[in-house]
């Protein structure tokens, strides 16, 4: 089932109850899973505002048909954000010769991606995702019970999702992991 279906079932799969007061339905279990296609994605033009100035959607980003790596984080300037972002910085020159494009998504403001972006010389861009829309419509759970989820998926050029791992106490191993399915696309 494509994501976009999912996402719409998990939203509506309370219309058969009796009525009740309006809640919010929130999916615990990520939606967008290895095999999905970013495509199929009800947030593919979404407006993204940039650590760089500049704006992006998904389809945009897609639209270079090259690998993707979007790794969502909690919280920029956190002890764990900046191992795995400086991880990612430290990688980063081994993704380039893979082909792929890297972004980080956080909830954070424009303003504090870019200080963070600054401050730690990333070389590639910080997106901003407000209120955590397409942190939600991925289906990415919370982690630690109030932790925005730690998030790293990694599309071929065509957007098929190939990588979708989460560990938030592992910061660094997110970078590992998309290294080794880069290297899988790269043998295909």
């Amino acid at each position: 089932m494509a994501l976009a279906q999912r996402v719409h079932s998990a939203r509506f799969a309370t219309a058969a109850r009796p009525p009740r007061a309006p809640r919010r339905v929130v999916v615990t279990k990520a939606a967008l899973q290895v095999g999905d296609n970013l495509k199929d994605s009800a947030e593919l033009y979404r407006v993204l505002k940039s650590s760089d100035g500049s704006t992006a959607t998904l389809s945009s980003i897609l639209a270079k048909q090259s690998p993707l790596v979007l790794f969502f984080y909690p919280k920029a300037a956190t002890p764990g954000c900046t191992k795995e972002a400086c991880k990612f910085r430290d990688e980063y020159a081994r993704f380039q010769d893979a082909g792929a494009q890297v972004f980080g998504i956080s909830g954070d403001e424009p303003a504090d991606n870019k200080a963070f972006a600054q401050a730690q010389r990333l070389p590639f861009p910080l997106l901003t995702d407000p209120s955590n829309i397409l942190r939600k419509t991925f289906g990415i759970p919370n982690d630690l019970l109030f932790l925005p989820g730690r998030q790293t998926y990694v599309f071929n050029a065509d957007g098929k999702c190939v990588l979708s791992f989460n560990s938030q106490l592992d910061a660094e191993k997110h970078v590992d992991e998309a290294l080794a399915a880069l290297k899988q696309l790269v043998k295909a």
